[in-house]
C-alpha cells in the first residue's frame, strides 16, 4: 500500500533537546478529527496535510544560531570502534574494503551499533517502540560551518526541528529530534554538508516527502536532517528516449502533471507528498507495480553524495549496461544509509489510450484471492489488481453514506487499445465466475472510472473516518503468489477474532498485502494486540518465503524480522558494506540493518 499523506502529531517533548532557546517552546500538537460522514470530503482534507504543501516557517538570522549550551547532563560519548576502512580516500577503495572483509574467515573488526550509538530498538524480539540513541553535542563551529555557505537556509527553531523528527504518519517515535535542519539547493551544497558532518562525526538523517511508515525520518542520535524539499527541478526531458532526469524533491505527483502534456507518465503512485528520492530510498512501488514494476526497475542512473563527500555516478542513460557493479540498486532501498541521492534519471512510459475500471464481490476473501491468481496466471495483462476486504467496504459506507455489498471486493484496471482493455476485461469477468464472483461491473467514462477508483483510493482515509482518534499500525507482507490465497485466509481468521478493528488492503497481483490495525495508542493493551497481530503476519509469510516488506521499507519498524527473513550472513554483508561505505557511521545510524549485527 502507498504511503500515506501527513497528519499532525500529538505530543512532542522539548526535553529531549541538548540546546537551550531564547523563543518560546511550540506549541503541542494534536491529531484532527476527520468526518464520519463525508467521504469525499477526505481526499482534500489529506492535500492540505501533505508534508510539500506546508509552509515552511521564517528560519532564524545567522545571528540566532549562537546560542547557550543546554546545562542538561548528556551522556558522554564513547570513541567510535577502529576499522580497516577508515579514512580511505576513495570510492573504489572503499569497496575494495568491503569485498576483502566479506572474503576474510574470521571478522577483524568489531563494528557494532552497541559498541558506538547506543540503539536499542529493532534486534531480534524486539518489542519497544520509542528508539533510544546516544546524542553527542553538536559543536559550535560546526554550526557556524554550515551556515557559511548555507546562510538562511538552515535552523535550529524547535518546532522545524520537532517537525522533522517526528514521522508524520506513523506512531513510531524516538526520544531526540534533530539538532539542525538544513535545506540544501544544489548537489554541491548536500556535498558540503556531508562533508562537514564526516568532519565533526555528526549523524545525518536524509528526509524527503515524509511519507514512509516504519520510522525512516527518526533521529535517534540527533544530528543534521537534510529536507531535499528545495532540490525539486526537472533537469531534462527526452522525449524520444522517454526517460527524464530530476532532482530528488520532485513529488511524483508533479512530475506526472509536467509528463501528461507529453503524452508521457511515471508509472509508481506510492501516497500523495512522496518524492523521487524517498521513492528511491525506500525502493517503494504501488498499485501499479504488477504492471510496471517497482522503482528498482524504473531507475535508469542516479546520482548520490557518498559520506566522505564523494560524488557517484550510477550509469548513462542507456537502457540496459553490462558496465561494472550494479551501483544504482546498491543504493536504491538503501533508505539513506550510504549516501544522499542527489539525482535520478527515470523510465517514462507512454500515456494509456483506453483504460477499463471493473469491481467484482466475492463471498470469501480466499475465492477474491484466487481469482487474482487464477488472473494473473491466465496471462491477462492488467494494470492494478487491488482487493478490499467487507471491514475495509463497512468503513467505506459508514464514512460516505455508501450501501456497498459489505463482502471481500476486487478492483481491477486494464489497458491498451479500446478492443483490447474490453476483450482482458470479459476475460476476466468469466474466471470471477468461475470462482463464485458477483455483481462485476465495469466503467469506460472517465467520470464514472475516477468515482468507481475513489473507493480504493480513499481506503484508508474511510478507517480514519470510522475511528478518529486511532493511531494505524500497517503491515506490508508479500508472499509468492501462489500463496497469496493462504497467506491472507490464515491471517484474516487471526484478524476476525481481534477485539481491534482490522481491514485488509492487497495489491493482490503481486502477492503484496496490508493490514490496516487500528489502534487506541494511549491503551497498553491495544498497543501490544496491534504489535500481536503484526507479527503473527510477518512471520506467517515469512514462513512461506515471503517478506516482511514488499514496499514500505525496513526503517526502524521492521529490523527485528530481517535475520530470520536473511539469516545472518547476508546481514554482516550488509554491514560491511556499510562499514565501508561510511566508516564514521554517520549516514541515517539505527535504520535498516539491526543493532545486534556485528562484523
Amino acid at each position: 500500500m502507498a504511503p500515506l499523506p501527513c497528519r499532525p502529531q500529538r505530543d512532542v517533548d522539548e526535553t529531549n533537546t541538548t540546546l537551550e532557546y531564547s523563543f518560546s517552546a511550540s506549541p503541542q500538537f494534536t491529531r484532527s478529527g476527520y468526518p464520519t460522514n463525508h467521504l469525499t470530503s477526505l481526499p482534500s482534507m489529506a492535500a492540505s496535510l501533505l508534508r510539500l504543501s506546508r509552509p515552511r516557517r521564517a528560519l532564524l538570522p545567522l545571528s540566532a544560531l549562537r546560542l547557550p549550551l543546554s546545562t542538561q547532563p548528556l551522556p558522554q560519548p564513547q570513541e567510535p570502534s577502529s576499522s580497516p576502512t577508515r579514512g580511505l580516500p576513495a570510492f573504489l577503495s572503499f569497496l575494495a574494503a568491503a569485498a576483502a572483509a566479506a572474503g576474510a574467515t574470521t571478522a577483524t573488526v568489531a563494528f557494532c551499533d552497541s559498541d558506538g550509538r547506543d540503539h536499542r530498538v529493532g534486534g531480534k524480539e524486539s518489542t519497544e517502540l520509542v528508539v533510544r540513541g546516544e546524542r553527542k553535542r553538536v559543536p559550535q563551529e560546526f554550526v557556524d560551518e554550515l551556515a557559511s555557505f548555507l546562510g538562511d537556509n538552515l535552523t535550529v527553531d524547535f518546532e522545524e526541528r520537532s517537525f522533522h523528527g517526528t514521522p508524520q504518519n506513523s506512531f513510531h517515535k524516538s526520544v531526540n529530534v534533530p539538532d539542525v535542519v538544513v535545506f540544501p539547493k544544489s548537489q554541491d551544497e548536500v556535498r558540503r554538508i556531508v562533508m562537514a558532518c564526516n568532519k565533526y562525526e555528526v549523524p545525518i538523517v536524509p528526509y524527503g516527502g515524509a511519507t514512509s511508515i516504519e520510522g525512516h525520518t527518526l533521529a535517534p542520535h540527533g544530528g543534521v536532517c537534510i529536507d531535499m524539499s528545495s532540490m525539486k527541478k526537472i533537469k531534462s526531458l527526452h522525449i524520444e528516449d522517454m526517460d527524464v532526469v530530476v532532482e530528488p524533491g520532485v513529488g511524483w505527483i508533479e512530475l506526472n502533471e509536467y509528463l501528461k502534456p507529453h503524452g508521457l507518465f511515471f508509472p509508481l503512485d506510492p501516497g500523495p507528498g512522496a518524492t523521487i528520492g524517498g521513492m528511491c530510498a525506500t525502493r517503494c512501488s504501488g498499485s501499479l507495480a504488477v504492471r510496471y514494476g517497482t522503482m528498482r526497475d524504473n531507475v535508469i542512473n542516479l546520482q548520490a553524495v557518498l559520506p566522505n563527500g564523494d560524488v557517484v555516478k550510477t550509469g548513462s542513460r542507456a537502457r540496459k549496461s553490462a558496465a561494472g557493479y550494479d551501483l544504482a540498486r546498491l543504493i536504491i532501498g538503501s533508505e539513506g544509509t550510504l549516501g544522499v541521492i542527489t539525482e535520478v534519471t527515470l523510465r517514462l512510459q507512454k500515456l494509456p489510450s483506453h483504460s477499463v475500471v471493473a469491481m467484482c464481490n466475492f463471498q470469501t476473501i480466499k475465492d477474491a484471492a484466487d481469482v487474482a491468481i487464477a488472473t494473473m496466471l491466465s496471462g491477462i495483462q492488467v494494470s492494478r489488481v487491488e482487493l478490499l476486504d467487507e471491514v475495509q467496504i463497512r468503513a467505506i459506507n459508514l464514512a460516505n453514506g455508501k450501501s456497498l455489498p459489505e463482502v471481500p471486493t476486487l478492483m481491477f484496471e486494464f489497458i491498451g487499445t479500446e478492443a483490447y482493455a474490453l476483450e482482458q476485461t470479459l476475460l476476466v469477468q468469466k474466471i470471477a465466475a468461475e470462482h463464485h464472483g458477483s455483481d462485476f461491473v465495469f466503467v469506460e467514462e472517465p467520470n464514472a472510472k475516477e468515482e468507481l477508483w475513489k473507493i480504493r483510493k480513499e481506503a484508508l482515509w474511510a478507517g480514519f473516518a470510522m475511528k478518529p482518534d486511532h493511531e494505524a499500525m500497517i503491515t506490508d507482507v508479500c508472499v509468492p503468489l501462489s500463496r497469496l490465497a493462504e497467506c491472507i485466509s490464515v491471517s484474516k481468521q487471526l484478524l476476525d477474532a481481534s477485539p481491534l478493528t482490522c481491514m485488509v488492503i492487497a495489491h493482490a497481483g503481486d502477492g503484496n498485502f496490508h493490514t490496516i490495525i487500528l489502534f487506541e495508542p494511549s491503551q497498553e493493551d491495544q498497543r501490544r494486540e496491534a504489535e500481536r497481530l503484526n507479527h503473527f503476519m510477518v512471520h506467517t509469510a515469512l514462513s512461506m518465503e515471503g517478506t516482511c516488506t514488499g514496499e514500505h521499507g525496513v526503517g526502524t519498524g521492521k529490523m527485528k524480522y530481517l535475520e530470520k527473513e536473511l539469516g545472518i550472513e547476508s546481514l554482516r554483508t550488509m554491514k560491511r558494506i556499510k562499514a565501508a561505505l561510511d566508516p564514521n557511521n554517520i549516514m541515517n545510524p539505527g535504520k535498516l540493518i539491526p543493532p545486534h549485527v556485528c562484523i
